[in-house]
């Protein structure tokens, strides 16, 4: 087993990426408030350096590659948030990235990468193996692999966010014990949902976190109901590609097993709505994968009325096509 990152490890990324990463604001929003009933703190990680959380993860794993090891690079597979974040974590630290990205992501997120000084090698979901294509670069360069969320200091620096949460509410309420009743994570591989659970278990003992996923990619929801990794049969077929992952992470899984409550899905509309939603009412440009949160939570009516409840959006990366599908609905 790898090593499993704990809340000590979250703190240490937070020194690593600070005055690197944005603190992201958290926000409120009286429409949303009204809908749920509930008292809902948005963390807009699409405002985040890149358009998503995954820059802190990047930033904190290869800042932990030895001296001696940065100046044969880096190696990552992304559909595009993660290959933002390390092809920007890498060029700010000087150091070559190669990143692997389906060949069907949204142009702007492979524009953006290359845009960061990172090769990019397109595959195809369906038909290779994005792991093997890795694993012979870093065998032929000897460059590091840099998992988008199965890797311990990837998921430490995806916690962040959960402490940012923890602080930004405290701060906003001084003098008073702030419980956050429920928070729901947008969940591809379970990196951030580990890593925030990491910080909101140890900030609120009681708290009910989510995984939300996309209907029919819903494998940490059927993973956690049957207390194991279980597999996605399909690799595409949604528009929320930020999610669209085979199993849950092994690290991550030992983390979310004992932190989350039950975990929701919706369907490909419900996110859509939600990126409009954003757009209209939360002023926010959100891709359908980072919007899924919200997506469940105007799918949730009033069943949560009265709770205080984290939600994150997780990324802001969304094709102008995709945008305006939206903002038809």
């Amino acid at each position: 087993m790898k090593n499993i990152p704990d809340y000590q490890d979250v703190l240490n990324a937070a020194a690593h990426i600070k005055g690197t990463a944005v603190q992201t604001p958290l926000l409120q929003n009286q429409q949303l408030n009204a809908i749920t009933g509930a008292n809902i703190f948005i963390k807009p990680e699409c405002l985040q350096r890149t358009g998503s959380f995954k820059f802190r993860g990047a930033f904190n794993a290869i800042s932990m590659i030895p001296d001696d090891r940065r100046q044969y690079g880096v190696v990552a597979c992304s559909s595009g948030n993660h290959a933002q974040g390390v092809a920007e974590a890498a060029r700010l630290m000087d150091i070559g990235a190669t990143i692997i990205m389906p060949h069907d992501s949204p142009a702007i997120k492979i524009e953006r990468t290359r845009r960061s000084g990172a090769k990019v090698k397109l595959y195809d979901r369906d038909k290779q193996d994005r792991d093997a294509i890795a694993r012979n670069i870093c065998q032929d360069t000897g460059a590091t692999f840099i998992h988008p969320y199965d890797n311990p200091n990837v998921i430490a620096g995806q916690g962040t966010t959960g402490l940012e949460i923890a602080s930004q509410l405290q701060a906003q309420n001084p003098g008073q014990a702030i419980q956050l009743h429920r928070a729901l994570v947008c969940t591809g591989g379970g990196g951030l949902t580990g890593g925030l659970a990491l910080a909101l278990d140890h900030h609120f003992g009681k708290i009910k976190i989510h995984s939300v996923e996309p209907e029919g990619f819903d494998d940490y929801r059927r993973s956690l109901n049957a207390g194991q990794r279980v597999e996605n049969l399909d690799r595409s077929g949604s528009i929320c590609d930020a999610l669209l992952t085979q199993s849950p992470g092994e690290v991550g899984f030992q983390i979310n097993r004992r932190l989350l409550a039950e975990g929701l899905a919706v369907s490909d509309e419900e996110a859509l709505f939600a990126v409009k939603f954003a757009f209209h009412e939360l002023k926010l440009v959100v891709e359908p994968g980072g919007a899924v949160a919200l997506a469940a939570l105007l799918k949730s009516g009033g069943k949560w009325a009265g709770e205080n409840i984290a939600c994150v959006l997780s990324g802001g990366n969304i094709d102008p096509k995709m945008m305006a599908m939206a903002l038809a609905l």
